[in-house]
């Protein structure tokens, strides 16, 4: 069954099963859902093509998007990534076994490491990121620049919906 059959017949079901019981928030969220792990599952198969898993594609993004020459905290990448650090620390050893990153101390708190790119790291960034791109552009054609631009903004206002008054 197609992704959006199964939408339809959700809708349908709950239609039938409880015709005057308002479900749409529900259905909403179950499409946001479906929407996420379709499109995410594909974007993740992506990291793979670079011998890389989407976890260890996102660090490497972020160390080449964030940080300064010297690196990045450990603990500021596993913020920016929104990761616990013991996730952080599990990607950067496998990274730095492949010669990708480099972990360093951080002269201002010896307890903690610096995380930056080796010239193999941002070199294979460089190679896949126009493949990442590409293939995330393909997932939005269906939707026109400004139709992408209105999503991002309607996702962002129940961000801060939910974040500002304490839903999440």
């Amino acid at each position: 069954m197609s992704t959006l059959a199964l939408l339809d017949r959700i809708r349908h079901d709950w239609q039938a099963r409880e015709p005057d019981v308002h479900t749409a928030p529900m259905l909403t969220f179950i499409t946001l859902a479906r929407t996420q792990a379709l499109l995410g599952d594909a974007v993740r198969a992506t990291a793979a093509r670079a011998d890389l898993t989407s976890a260890t594609r996102d660090l490497l993004f972020t160390v080449y998007r964030s940080a300064p020459q010297d690196g990045l905290p450990a603990s500021e990448l596993a913020a920016l990534l929104a990761v616990s650090p013991a996730t952080v620390t599990g990607s950067t050893d496998r990274l730095e076994a492949r010669g990708l990153l480099t972990r360093t101390l951080d002269p201002d708190d010896r307890r903690s490491w610096r995380i930056a790119l080796t010239d193999a790291g941002r070199a294979l960034v460089r190679s896949h990121l126009p493949e990442h791109l590409a293939f995330e552009q393909s997932l939005l054609a269906a939707l026109t620049p400004d139709e992408i631009t209105q999503l991002e903004t309607l996702l962002r206002r129940l961000i801060d919906h939910a974040e500002t008054n304490g839903l999440v």
